[in-house]
Parts: C-alpha cells; structure tokens; sequence
C-alpha cells in the first residue's frame, strides 16, 4: 500500500473516530449535561440516586470544605443540575418561586414568582413547595399543588402554563414531575379523581390524561423503564400496587399488587428489576392486619339515622370514632363514609408494609409472576431505598440502617447509625464508593459503600434537612431549611 492511501486511510479512521466520540458526547449529553453529571430531577438519574462523579468530600459543614452558601426561601423540594445551573423551589405566605443559581458560584440568577391562588389540603411535613422541579439542561419544569405546572427558559422567561386542581390529599402532593424524550409526565395521585398527565414539554399541549379513579394518596415520584422491545413504560408506585403505562398514550400495561396503602418512595432500578418500599400503618405489619367486616354487614347494625352512611359517631369501632383516623378513610372530607370509602377502609388496613423486588413486565396482573421476594419487617415511610454496586440500602427512622442482598432479599447487616439517631425524609444517595444519608436535625452520615457498611464520618450541619442531595462533577449540593450549600474538596 502506497504512503498517499496508507495516510488517506489514516485520516478516513481519525476522522470516523471524531465522529463516533462527538456522537457519543452527544448520546452522553442528552438532557445538556455529560453522563455522570446527569441530576436533571428528583434524585438524579431516573431516580437512581447514583452518580458517577469522583472526589466527593468526607468531611464537610458550615465552616468546612464549602464551595459557597446560598440563601434560599422556605421548601422541601430538591435540588435539579441543568448545565451550569441550580434550580429550586420555594415559597413565602402565598407567593410560589421557581429559583435558578449559578452552580459554580451559587448566585441567584433569577426569582420567578406565581401566586398561590388557594391552599389545598397540607399536612406537615409537606408544605406548598415539595416537589421538586425537572430540567432538560436548559429549561426547567415545575409543579405547585396550589397552582399546576409552569415552565420557564434558562433565562427565566416563561414559555407556558398549565393550570391544575384543585387537588383532594391526605398530605398534599409530593410526587414530583419527570421528562420522557418530548413529554413532560406528572401523576397527580389524590384521594378522589387521581388522573396521570403527559404535555408537551414544548408547548405544554396536554398530549394524554389518564383517569385513575381507583387510585389514592399521591406521593411517589415515577420513573421510566425502556424494554428490550416496546415502547417505553412509566412505572408507578400506587396505592395497593405498582403499575406500568405506555409514555405513547398512557394506557395502563401491566401491574403487581401487594404495595402499602401509601407509597412516598421512588422505585430503584437496575435491567428489569426494581426494588420500591411502602408503609401506610402500624397496624400494616404481617400478621397484625385489621380485618374489617363489609359494609353490608355493618350498615344494619350501626347507621342509626339510615341514611346509607356512617358518621364519625355511628362508628363502630375506635379507629372510625378518632377524628384523625375517620378523616384518612373520609376521602372526600364530607363527614361520612360510602360504601366506596368503606371499601377502601378494609383495603388500608388489610395491606402489608414492606420492600418488595418486583420484575418488570408483561401484560395484565402480573403480581404472582414478578414478584421475586419481599421483606415484610418495618421499612422507612418516606425515603427511597438505594440499589448502588450491588447492595441494596434502607434506612428507618432512628437511624437504623440495613443492607440486603438485591438477588435475594437477604440481609447483609443491620446497625444504628451512630451520630445521626434521627427521623429520615431525605432519601439515600451515592458516588464515588461513597453513601451519603441525611437525617431530619441535619446530620449526615458518610459511609464506605458495602454490605458491610462503615461509617465514615458524621457531618452536622446547621439546620433542618428535608431534601434529598444532588451529585455531580466533585461536588455535593445540599439543602436545608435555609439554604443550599454546594460542599466540595477545597485545594
């Protein structure tokens, strides 16, 4: 071969392997961030709450390997990473902000503001900026109980509305908005009238909207499951169960009963397995369920006015006659229990709390087919389990600590995590063979990753912490009640 068509070839190779990494940097880039950088949404990608930066810090706080500081208004939701972005929510009185910071400094680069023109049912520790908004890079989405879903550019110029509501839940809504490719998919679960909606993320044109009747609460955020062959799925955790929806038109596919009466956490994922946990009741445990008679049976016996309904004083037992209990089970809040409501009653205290590994798939109910096993012993209320380098982690309230074999189900170790004896709202996250848990009072735990975890320091920072952190490039964003901090190693 001639030097002349030795170096043509030579050129022709450089220039295909320039054109596969810049189409590969693309791949990689897909919502304006590189692959590890990828924190676009509520815990990160696809709710994972895994990136793969390096770096991190160990030991951090107010006074110690802080980046910057930024002050921040009342809420709980997370913070998202665009490309060189921030953004958050918040709220004062009845003013709603979507907030956007600079992510290497943390100044604020623009406040936007709509009114919260009523107040829909709240029960702390909820409050009117829960959830948490979604960026494709550039543009950001985000949801408001009290006032439905606006998106804004990256310079903060508003692109569109979609006014919601008003919405009937026990606590308010905390499930938080996700992008599919073109579609912005928000599930707005509540105790009557839960419906799942797919916009435009363009327009904000409603595409679909799916009635799920059937459904209550409204607390878990969705992820996306991409099968081998089909469509891609949106995986719901519900009420009762967890189901699966076409994105193309948000027909329900398939679905896996056995999940608590509440579902808050996000489902972790890994190939076509998920692992998601519940609770709804104490009484919720194996074994100590409540078997309550049917309607028709208690009805003659108790409805004193015959009127087709029981009243608070009709009840016929203790948890029907406590006004907390009677308004979780009133689930249209009008002083009496139907049939329908009774219904469900039985149903919430008949269900099972737990974690559970669930295989995706199928069609129709496939809960006795992709059911792979379930630990029925008391799992967290709220914060998401984490699956990351094949261990998989759950942390209670107390600060008790487990680890389990993801195959089987088995546990691996379970011990207190000293120094942070607390209540969780923040989900577990990881990187950098790091585990990193936030407990309610602000203690952070950062632990070697393992079955056989250790403690690697505890980290007290200087207020309440209900948020989950966000991960990338070497740095760790935390929210607390008051601000947003952005830790990393200081050289």
């Amino acid at each position: 071969m001639s030097k002349r068509r030795i170096a043509a070839r030579s050129k022709a190779i450089a220039l295909w392997l320039t054109i596969a990494i810049m189409g590969f940097a693309v791949l990689c880039l897909g919502h304006g961030v590189r692959a590890d950088d990828d924190w676009s949404q509520f815990r990160g990608p696809n709710g994972t709450g895994i990136s793969g930066t390096k770096g991190l810090p160990v030991e951090f706080g107010p006074d110690r390997n802080v980046i910057w500081k930024a002050p921040l208004p009342a809420g709980h939701s997370s913070p998202v990473l665009g490309r060189d972005r921030i953004f958050v929510t918040g709220f004062e009185g009845d003013r709603l902000f979507t907030i956007c910071l600079d992510r290497k400094t943390g100044k604020e680069l623009w406040r936007r503001e709509v009114p919260r023109n009523r107040s829909d049912r709240l029960l702390k520790p909820n409050n009117p900026a829960s959830p948490s908004p979604v960026t494709d890079g550039e543009n950001v989405y985000v949801f408001f109980q009290d006032f439905g879903l606006i998106s804004y550019d990256a310079r903060g110029k508003e692109r569109w509305r979609v006014l919601l509501g008003p919405f009937n839940t026990f606590y308010g809504i905390g499930a938080s908005p996700i992008l599919i490719d073109d579609l912005l998919v928000m599930p707005c679960d509540q105790d009557t009238g839960s419906f799942l909606l797919a916009v435009d993320k363009k327009s904000g044109r409603v595409r679909w909207r799916t009635e799920r009747p059937e459904i209550i609460s409204g607390y878990s955020t969705p992820i996306i499951y991409r099968p081998k062959n089909g469509p891609a799925e949106i995986i719901i955790p519900e009420s009762f169960q967890l189901s699966a929806y076409n994105v193309k038109d948000g027909k329900k596919i398939w679905w896996v009963r056995g999940l608590a009466c509440e579902m808050k956490s996000i489902p972790a994922l890994e190939g076509d397995t998920i692992y998601i946990n519940g609770w709804g009741f104490p009484e919720n445990q194996p074994g100590k369920q409540v078997a309550v008679p049917p309607f028709a049976e208690v009805l003659p016996k108790f409805d004193a006015d015959k009127d087709g309904r029981i009243t608070m004083a009709e009840g016929p037992d203790a948890r029907i006659k406590h006004e907390l209990y009677f308004s979780v089970f009133d689930l249209d809040r009008d002083g009496f229990l139907t049939a329908k409501e009774w219904d469900m009653y039985r149903a919430m205290m008949s269900a099972e709390n737990g974690l559970l590994s669930i295989r995706l798939g199928g069609r129709g109910d496939m809960t006795d087919a992709n059911t792979k096993w379930r630990y029925t012993r008391p799992v967290p209320q709220v914060p998401s389990t984490l699956l990351y380098e094949n261990v998989l982690y759950m942390v209670n309230d107390g600060g008790i600590l487990i680890t389990f074999n993801p195959a089987t189900g088995d546990v691996i170790k379970q011990g207190r995590l000293e120094g942070a004896i607390d209540k969780y709202f923040a989900s577990p996250v990881a990187a950098d063979g790091k585990v990193y848990l936030i407990g309610q009072g602000g203690a952070v735990s950062v632990l070697k990753a393992g079955g056989d975890w250790q403690i690697l320091k505890v980290n007290e920072l200087d207020d309440e912490c209900y948020a989950t952190p966000a991960i990338a490039e070497g740095r760790l964003y935390i929210r607390t009640r008051s601000a947003l901090y952005c830790f990393g190693e200081r050289k």
